[in-house]
């Protein structure tokens, strides 16, 4: 990991959308998911990446805010998608993430850092961030998928975060989706 740049983070919201938008850029991110991948699954690929830009601005205005963004001074360098483990039922519908049992659960769904700002440990001030939203929001769990990059044959799609920089945050493995892909959860 490289220096980490002073960051400021924020929820996304109204606000601050417009900051998401040049984060993301003309293609939507990830292509054209728009962060809607955890929430509805490869659906987003059949729906216009306006359909999914759309609903992520839907999202952001409705007050709950879906997840956080990094701030360089007033460049907008990294997004994390965090949010109760309920908004993001696709991943638990899929048998991704393991039950929360009667714990309120939340989970960290993706991450996209800006080229320029990549190996700069933007992830991880987005993971911290992540925790203190939790926490503030009384979850007991927070829990992510992220690639196992120690893995041989891994998943180049490093969007879930990557399983040391979890790690380095006190994040245990708990299960495994695929042998590249454990579950790990905090327990807050």
């Amino acid at each position: 990991m490289g220096t980490t740049p002073d960051l400021v983070v924020r929820p996304l919201s109204a606000a601050t959308w417009p900051a998401l938008e040049d984060l993301f850029g003309r293609a939507g991110a990830s292509n054209g998911c728009w962060c809607m991948y955890p929430r509805i699954g490869p659906e987003y690929r059949k729906r216009p990446r306006s359909a999914n830009k759309q609903a992520m601005h839907d999202l952001a205005a409705a007050g709950r805010p879906p997840g956080l963004i990094a701030f360089s001074g007033e460049v907008s360098v990294g997004w994390c998608q965090v949010a109760p483990r309920s908004d993001l039922a696709w991943l638990a519908r899929r048998g991704v993430l393991p039950a929360g049992g009667d714990q309120p659960a939340w989970a960290i769904g993706c991450f996209y850092t800006r080229r320029s700002h990549r190996g700069q440990g933007v992830p991880d001030a987005l993971i911290a961030a992540a925790v203190t939203t939790a926490s503030a929001a009384r979850a007991r769990v927070l829990d992510a998928c992220p690639v196992d990059t120690s893995v041989a044959g891994h998943t180049t799609n490093l969007f879930p975060g990557v399983a040391a920089t979890f790690a380095r945050h006190g994040f245990e493995v708990i299960a495994h989706y695929r042998p590249d892909r454990p579950v790990m959860r905090l327990a807050l």
